[in-house]
């Protein structure tokens, strides 16, 4: 990759591994640094999307706009001469078309479920003025609390039907395959035109009735998204209609994250609302949205630490606590005895947070993190907006100071320069997912006259072989990744790694695929005749633990996905295993 189209997204995240392409377009796992949470990346190259470019525009924008709890957010878009990077929640589940390959199909109870989320969000869309036109299960992603998540809004418009899609999904779910398939493609259109599919003998009759009147040809005699919210199917277990309005408040900023933010940035707190109000998709309101991600999950609300042109940063004096505090309007009574007791439990709360008593909730007090390492207090004195290494202003030019900060962050176009953390190469680099403030904290103390960074690379060096699998005394240099069992994850008979790749290998060429190995990872391929690639998927041979036998990752990176299916099934059948 061209390092300088990434080095603006390389100050914000660390990235790692892709979990996914398309035809214009590769996704990775990347670490939102400030804030340690992981994100997707969806990266695009501007000279090859020629003519799908307005359809890359009409995705951002169409993301920007909708706010649901069934759609998958934005967090930030940036954009280089060559690239266009769009940062995504991560949804650690995958392609509920995976989940649907692994169960073969869903009950109808579990499908019910997945169902009420997808008429949720098709339901918000379309309330929003826009129609998705591409739902399908590749396009459902589940989350960490197995809840769906609508993604590519590259196909959205204004209202047209979104219904006719929405029964090909259910009978997806239902059946584990599709309605309507034939290699043919002008087969296939006369069956789509007939409306004539196949109804397998475990379904329901309240399931068929609904299929019918998703799935009619006719539009007008199909059913509309506002009567399906109610429908008697969609209804059955379930006390009331399904609930499409998002649950996100609209219009008001958690206190929390605002206050965590301003703490940071050094601003008073409506100068913080205001910046973060402007919703520009940039560094901050990323790290908005994931602190209050951090918030969901019960995490602390705090943003990590990182060093700062070699020196590092520490919790602010009780000065300029009260400093802060007096000058947003905040009761600063209770913060002594909070601070000093945060001290002195520093070293039994791993997350260095300061919680207050539940006594002390509804006082309009917060504390401050306190760090893992000190650090020069000019550098935690200066202003969001002043030079990097510069000396802060004296007490009497503060005031000046802060009149001249309000005057340049209220306009839109300054939002831009906000601090980034300036973070070494090596720490953005290492796939490793620790804390690196806490990796800090476990290395050798520093000795007099030696460099800062020789003994925190030492000291994370330490910790990452430590964590590192391949190099534990006992362990296979070049042994398959253990993994636990989940849904893309193939179980075998076999207790041999080794034996079940070669049977792989051998069954790829019979099928026509092209691969190249990288240790137990397979990266396969089809062409066509003409030598262009109509499929990409990954074959992965990895170690379970419970039960203790050899199993076969897989993911689909290009391609049709039923397509896919067919193809990856007849490979795991020829294998004996």
């Amino acid at each position: 990759m061209a390092v300088g189209d990434y080095d603006e997204l390389l100050k914000y995240y660390e990235l790692y591994e892709t979990i996914g392409t398309g035809g214009f377009a590769k996704v990775k796992l990347a670490r939102h640094i400030l804030t340690g949470e992981k994100v997707a990346i969806k990266i695009m190259d501007k000279n090859s999307l020629g003519n799908d470019l307005p359809r890359v525009k009409t995705e951002i924008d169409a993301m920007k706009n909708l706010s649901h709890q069934h759609i998958c957010r934005l967090y930030h878009v940036l954009e280089t001469e060559n690239k266009i990077f769009m940062v995504m929640e991560y949804c650690p589940g995958g392609e509920l078309f995976d989940y649907i390959i692994a169960k073969d199909r869903l009950s109808e109870e579990e499908t019910r479920i997945f169902f009420r989320q997808i008429v949720s969000a098709v339901a918000y869309v379309h309330s929003q003025g826009y129609a998705h036109r591409d739902l399908k299960p590749e396009n459902l992603l589940i989350d960490e609390s197995h809840k769906l998540k609508l993604i590519d809004f590259g196909l959205c418009a204004k209202p047209k039907a979104d219904v006719w899609s929405m029964g090909i999904l259910l009978y997806a779910l239902l059946c584990g395959f599709l309605p309507f398939d034939d290699d043919n493609v002008m087969a296939l259109y006369k069956k789509i035109t007939r409306g004539k599919y196949d109804i397998p003998k475990w379904l329901s009759p309240g399931t068929i009735l609904l299929l019918e009147q998703m799935l009619q040809v006719d539009p007008k005699k199909r059913i509309s998204v506002k009567h399906l919210l109610s429908h008697p199917w969609i209804m059955q277990d379930n006390s009331c209609p399904v609930e499409w309005q998002s649950k996100y408040p609209c219009g008001r900023l958690d206190e929390d994250c605002v206050i965590e933010l301003s703490v940071y940035h050094k601003h008073n707190r409506q100068i913080m609302e205001d910046l973060i109000s402007l919703w520009q998709y940039d560094q901050l309101t990323a790290t908005y949205h994931l602190l209050l991600a951090k918030k969901s999950h019960g995490k602390p609300v705090r943003l990590r630490l990182p060093s700062v042109s070699g020196e590092k940063t520490s919790a602010p004096s009780l000065k300029e606590l009260q400093h802060w505090t007096e000058s947003n309007d905040v009761e600063s009574k209770p913060l002594t005895p909070i601070l000093c007791r945060a001290a002195t439990k520093k070293s039994e709360n791993k997350e260095n947070v300061c919680t207050p008593k539940t006594a002390m909730k509804d006082e309009e007090c917060f504390v401050l993190p306190i760090s893992k390492t000190p650090v020069n207090k000019s550098v935690h004195e200066r202003g969001i907006l002043t030079v990097p290494n510069t000396p802060p202003p004296p007490h009497k030019e503060r005031t000046q100071c802060k009149e001249e900060i309000l005057t340049r962050t209220i306009n839109p176009e300054r939002t831009k320069e906000l601090p980034t953390a300036i973070i070494s190469p090596e720490r953005r680099c290492r796939s490793v997912e620790l804390d690196l403030n806490q990796a800090h904290r476990d290395s050798p103390p520093k000795r007099k006259g030696t460099k800062m960074f020789g003994s925190f690379e030492r000291g994370l060096d330490k910790v990452i072989t430590m964590l590192t699998p391949n190099k534990k005394k006992g362990s296979a240099r070049d042994g398959p990744r253990r993994l636990r069992a989940q849904y893309n994850v193939t179980t075998t008979r076999l207790v041999n790694p080794d034996q079940l790749l070669a049977e792989i290998i051998s069954v790829l060429p019979k099928k026509h695929v092209d691969f190249v190995q990288k240790g137990y990872t397979l990266k396969c391929q089809t062409q066509s005749d003409f030598g262009k690639v109509t499929m990409q998927f990954e074959l992965e041979v990895c170690q379970l633990s419970k039960p203790e036998v050899v199993g076969i990752r897989r993911q689909r990176l290009k391609g049709d996905a039923w397509v896919y299916k067919r193809l990856v099934e007849d490979i795991l059948s020829s294998c004996k295993m």
